[in-house]
């Protein structure tokens, strides 16, 4: 598997780029990991970086980015929050990833048992938690279903998935609504911004 280089990243398409992670997560699934020499790409990336996507994931040791996506090193920038959530740093992470650095694609990436929407829809409270889950609480809102409050919280899995998949598209309309940098970009094909569902049970990505 080769190291990506300022021409490769170059010679890639948002689509393209979205096609290697789908890939990527196809090999993992089949426990098929592509043959790359991780210690060559350290050397072969200590003088410059050129990665072709940036993906935004849960901090969740279940979702490790690189591993599911089965990427190597130099491929991917890795921004990694409880409950995927964005501010001000994630969005100038994302910034610098794209406008400067070249990503073609921001994959916002949610997953089933999250814990920190399992916090959101119980309202947890604690310390600086609880302005973190406040940034989910939207989701849970604009969940309508089921209206029963007893069925409103974490022991109710389904909702806890139903709410992490709004949260991923929410997240999605805050990058493009609080980053003019990004929203430009993608709106001149130079990007795009997608959300997936990845499956903690099976290792899959359901993309939206």
């Amino acid at each position: 598997m080769i190291t990506q280089t300022k021409e490769t990243q170059a010679a890639l398409s948002p689509t393209t780029a979205w096609e290697l992670l789908k890939e990527g997560n196809k090999r993992f699934l089949e426990n098929r990991e592509a043959n790359r020499d991780l210690l060559k790409q350290v050397a072969e990336t200590s003088t410059g970086q050129y990665p072709f996507a940036t993906i935004l994931s849960c901090i969740d040791s279940r979702v490790s980015s690189e591993l599911i996506f089965d990427q190597g090193i130099g491929d991917i920038f890795s921004a990694r929050v409880a409950g995927n959530i964005v501010n001000d740093d994630i969005l100038g992470s994302m910034e610098f990833a794209c406008k400067l650095a070249g990503t073609k694609i921001i994959v916002v990436l949610g997953h089933t048992s999250c814990g920190a929407v399992k916090g959101a829809c119980d309202d947890a409270k604690m310390g600086n938690l609880t302005v973190l889950l406040s940034k989910i609480k939207p989701a849970v809102d604009a969940i309508s279903e089921p209206s029963d409050e007893s069925q409103r919280n974490s022991k109710n899995i389904d909702f806890v998935n139903n709410v992490a998949e709004k949260n991923v598209k929410l997240t999605i309309d805050n990058i493009r609504r609080q980053s003019p940098v990004l929203n430009e970009m993608e709106e001149n094909g130079e990007i795009i911004i997608v959300g997936g569902m990845y499956d903690i049970s099976t290792g899959e990505v359901n993309y939206m």
